[in-house]
């Protein structure tokens, strides 16, 4: 096809693509997504949110192979690598998440979610020091989240740093009463370090499509 028939043809499977996101219906979005890459397989907005879908619908795997592709196009796209680690931290590839993480990061430092994650990460390697300093420069970056709060507090708890773990409970009442007394309940029950109950936004994959709900 030559330069307008293909012109038309993207704006065309686009339209089909924004009506069964609005629609929610995945598998046909999917669809349109893949037929966009099918005409341009460098088209970088339709692979990530191709993967966002795929994550969304249980196929992490899938999802993992189309941030690993987006990266190879674009080395540089921050989100992309940010995605890629959540999907790998989703799938229990820690090694691999937190290089993914930390090359985010390292394009664009200002990635409130990619910090997050990494101290998920250096969490669940036992790294605390390392994950304190993360986790503080989360919450620099998303003074209001709840959930950088809450393993910030878990952290220096389990570091046996228990003023510092009450300073943040007390940072956290302020603004979010309900993370704070589950802050509390969980040290006052020596949990283990884990997420907490809704899956934290700053670890949601990141879309760059204005169709498709992203990480706010």
């Amino acid at each position: 096809m030559n330069a307008a028939e293909g012109f038309f043809a993207r704006w065309w499977i686009n339209q089909r693509a924004n009506l069964a996101m609005l629609l929610k219906r995945s598998e046909a979005a999917m669809r349109c997504y893949r037929e966009l890459l099918a005409l341009d397989p460098a088209d970088e907005a339709a692979r990530s949110t191709l993967g966002n879908l795929l994550m969304e619908t249980g196929d992490a795997a899938g999802a993992a192979a189309e941030f690993e592709r987006l990266v190879q196009i674009n080395p540089a796209n921050a989100e992309a690598w940010f995605n890629l680690g959540f999907v790998y931290e989703q799938r229990d590839m820690m090694g691999q998440a937190e290089r993914a993480f930390r090359r985010a990061i390292e394009l664009q430092p200002s990635i409130d979610r990619a910090w997050y994650g990494l101290g998920l990460v250096l969490i669940r390697f036992g790294r605390l020091r390392e994950a304190v300093d993360v986790l503080k420069k989360n919450i620099e970056l998303q003074p209001f989240s709840p959930y950088g709060y809450y393993q910030l507090g878990m952290t220096y708890h389990h570091l046996g740093e228990t003023a510092e773990a009450r300073r943040i409970h007390d940072k956290l009442k302020g603004f979010e009463p309900r993370y704070a007394a589950t802050l509390e309940r969980d040290m006052n029950n020596k949990t283990p370090m884990q997420k907490t109950g809704d899956e934290p936004s700053s670890t949601r994959p990141a879309s760059n499509r204005e169709a498709i709900d992203a990480t706010q």
